[in-house]
């Protein structure tokens, strides 16, 4: 339930779900369009692309917009699209986003309409980055454009009625860019997709492993902030029988991945902010069992809540290897790469606003928590404007009871009745911030 705010509160509140309720049919409207809704999900679904390179799918997604009769503007940011649905009626600009990029990943799943495509990868991952690999909307992403094509569809059958402008936003890039590109949300913002019409807020839905039509959200940090970081610790190549002529850095790198994890737990005031997570994925170092090598390279994932704890963490790891290397006479770098995403808020005052529509489209209570350590690049728009991310649950559920795979894993599978709950959702949260259930 929704924090009491006062006699007069309620009543906003409750004529903003009357408003809304005025147009009794859009349910009836969402099970009519669900259908291609679906179709058009697994179409996307079969043909993945990976970011900045999503030029079938933009195009895929600028003809349905078109056909809804819809303003289209594409080339946005490489490969960005933008519908605008004009209401007959005046009233605020309401954008909600939706990804278009998929992940270097092998599909997994055993679907009719399972990817079967593979490519050359052009990401960050150094193992990978230039080889072939499979692709797959192993995030959700297919759910989210269909969706955002399903409000679309309902709100534009009614357009005379709209009160106000809803802008829907197809981003590339989420998982991050090719490496040496720009990309993303960021570069949206740059190239002015917050601007002409400009939205007064932004609405962000991402899918999840849970109960289907379930939706969890924070009145507060929605996002963490993650960086990749690449650290070498360097010492001198030797025999493994005499370690003492040259300068071991294995252990100077295990001591380093021990020392990292009392960031978290010895060095960060939990009292003020949920800790840090530090994790290293990746180790590399040596050729031969009896030679000790002269470079250990870690690879990995800090996520952070905020600003201020990102850069404290940052300097406090670089630090600490630093000066674990001098002291066994090594060297150590610590590497952060670009496309860091920075950490997510929603609009407190929007969130409270928008909670009794939510509950009453949720198919199961509606759960509050305090954010997620999954990163999302949402958090620039909501940087800019108010604006409410929140995840649903769409684990199908002949799954309900069979270990789940979750987002970014090959076997992760959607719901498909569960857009009608996230067409639904959206649908409602729009109008009613159009006819004023506003904070």
């Amino acid at each position: 339930m929704w924090p009491s705010r006062g006699l007069g509160a309620a009543l906003l509140l409750l004529s903003g779900i009357v408003h809304a309720d005025q147009w009794g049919d859009l349910d009836a409207r969402i099970a009519t369009a669900l259908p291609g809704v679906i179709e058009l999900r697994h179409a996307i679904h079969q043909h993945p692309e990976l970011g900045n390179r999503e030029q079938q799918t933009a195009a895929r997604i600028a003809r349905r917009l078109r056909e809804l009769g819809l303003e289209v503007q594409t080339g946005i940011a490489h490969t960005g699209v933008v519908g605008i649905l004009r209401g007959g009626k005046p009233g605020p600009v309401v954008a909600i986003r939706a990804e278009l990029d998929a992940l270097p990943l092998t599909e997994q799943t055993g679907l009719p309409y399972a990817s079967t495509l593979r490519t050359r990868d052009e990401g960050g991952d150094f193992r990978t980055r230039g080889k072939e690999v499979g692709v797959m909307h192993a995030c959700g992403h297919d759910a989210h454009m269909a969706m955002a094509l399903g409000v679309a569809e309902v709100l534009a059958a009614r357009r005379a009625e709209l009160p106000g402008t809803l802008k829907l936003i197809f981003q590339p890039a989420e998982e991050g860019p090719p490496l040496g590109e720009a990309g993303g949300a960021r570069l949206m913002i740059e190239q002015g997709v917050l601007e002409n019409p400009a939205p007064a807020v932004i609405f962000g839905l991402h899918v999840t492993a849970g109960t289907s039509g379930t939706f969890t959200l924070s009145r507060t940090r929605t996002t963490a902030a993650a960086d990749t970081f690449v650290a070498r610790i360097k010492g001198r190549q030797t025999h493994a029988a005499f370690p003492w002529t040259g300068i071991d850095p294995v252990p100077v790198a295990a001591q380093t991945i021990l020392a990292w994890q009392t960031i978290p737990s010895r060095q960060s005031n939990l009292g003020v902010l949920p800790a840090p997570v530090i994790s290293v994925g990746r180790i590399e170092a040596g050729d031969r069992h009896n030679i000790i090598p002269a470079e250990v390279r870690l690879e990995g994932s800090i996520r952070t809540v905020s600003d201020e704890q990102r850069e404290d963490v940052l300097q406090r790891m670089r630090r600490t290897a630093q000066k674990i290397a001098e002291a066994s006479g090594a060297s150590a770098e610590v590497e952060y790469l670009p496309g860091n995403y920075r950490a997510g808020h929603n609009d407190t005052a929007l969130v409270d606003s928008l909670l009794p529509v939510l509950e009453q489209v949720s198919t199961t209570p509606l759960k509050i928590d305090a954010g997620t350590y999954g990163a999302d690049d949402f958090a620039e728009y909501a940087r800019q404007i108010p604006g409410v991310f929140m995840r649903m649950g769409v684990t199908p559920p002949a799954l309900a009871d069979k270990p789940v795979w979750p987002t970014h894993s090959p076997g992760f599978q959607v719901d498909d009745q569960a857009l009608a709950v996230g067409i639904r959702a959206l649908s409602r949260m729009t109008l009613s911030y159009m006819r004023g259930h506003r904070p």
